[in-house]
């Protein structure tokens, strides 16, 4: 056995950590092909083996150009999976041929009159940096945050919550991952007036400390909200998290401002960690309604640091806010 093979041969068998098919799969085509494979081949390996393609082709099948040229025009028919060419058995060979060449010639006309025939397929991802397209599904743990399905299971998209041609961004907190159906059943169904939604975010309220806080006191933001140092803090580094528009609680919140709030939690634990080594853990809430404690009718969140030592008895975190219920 020659030196490579017994070096591929343990890589392969013990050393490979697998996240998806991916790596078997390149090999693969790799070694059929002499050892060397273009991009493009190495993506049609990887596309052959994708059920969740499949799948996609599936429903364009069935629900578009099954049903034009079975219920719109007859020329085929369909039987439960089946689908048959209406009259079939009437043509001879050299009309078949002439057909499928009168096809060939549609498609390649049809390819030549338009720069990016594959749009439709795109319309979630393809102007969506891949860097960003991965923290989007990475933040859903690669599922549909709809219906919950695993992108091993079904395609994902990249889908604006507020769709752009209705004025969505594409900052990340109007960003979703969406499995293909999903997506396709939003585009048809949801009549939300997007435009009252988007008005909305620009909402503050005169007289309302958090609609009117100091551009100085900011330490982070994005486009809904923003993050500031706890006037009174709990612990040292205590951070609000205040979605830009005026909203009373958490459960009014868009699911949009939910992200930006979500991004702003992750980058100032981030930031808390890596500059205090004395933290250990943290407390995240929201406290709602006078008798939840809440003081500011604007919704915020706390991220709260805490270190060893900082209370005698930390056991119960949350639950303090009942004192007596906090042990148990």
């Amino acid at each position: 056995m020659s030196h490579k093979f017994e070096q591929l041969s343990k890589f392969i068998t013990e050393e490979m950590k697998m996240s998806h098919i991916y790596q078997p799969t390149m090999l693969i085509e790799l070694l059929i092909r002499s050892g060397s494979a273009t991009v493009d081949e190495i993506a049609k390996a990887l596309l052959n083996r994708d059920k969740s393609q499949v799948e996609y082709y599936e429903h364009i099948t069935k629900n578009m150009v099954g049903k034009v040229l079975t219920k719109n025009r007859g020329i085929t028919d369909k039987d439960r999976n089946l689908f048959s060419l209406i009259g079939f058995n009437a043509l001879t060979e050299q009309e078949i041929s002439k057909l499928i060449d009168l096809c060939e010639s549609k498609i390649e006309g049809y390819l030549e009159k338009r720069k990016d025939p594959w749009s439709h397929r795109r319309k979630s991802s393809g102007y969506i940096k891949g860097t960003i397209r991965y923290r989007i599904l990475s933040r859903a743990k690669f599922r549909c945050e709809l219906c919950g399905i695993s992108a091993e299971h079904k395609a994902l998209e990249i889908d604006h919550i507020i769709p752009r041609n209705k004025g969505g961004s594409d900052d990340e907190s109007n960003l979703q991952s969406l499995c293909y159906s999903c997506n396709a059943m939003k585009r048809d169904k949801d009549d939300t007036d997007f435009r009252k939604v988007r008005e909305s975010y620009d909402k503050r309220e005169k007289g309302c400390i958090f609609c009117e806080i100091p551009e100085e006191r900011v330490i982070a933001s994005n486009e809904l909200a923003y993050a500031i140092l706890d006037g009174f803090p709990v612990t040292d580094q205590h951070t609000l998290i205040i979605p830009k528009r005026h909203v009373e609680d958490f459960f009014s919140l868009y699911q949009s401002e939910r992200n930006a709030i979500q991004q702003l939690l992750e980058e100032r634990r981030k930031s808390i960690l890596d500059s205090d080594d004395t933290v250990i853990g943290f407390n995240v809430g929201n406290n709602i309604g006078v008798a939840g404690g809440q003081t500011v009718m604007h919704c915020h969140t706390h991220l709260i640091p805490r270190r060893e030592g900082d209370t005698t008895d930390p056991r119960g975190g949350v639950r303090g806010v009942i004192a007596e219920k906090q042990k148990y």
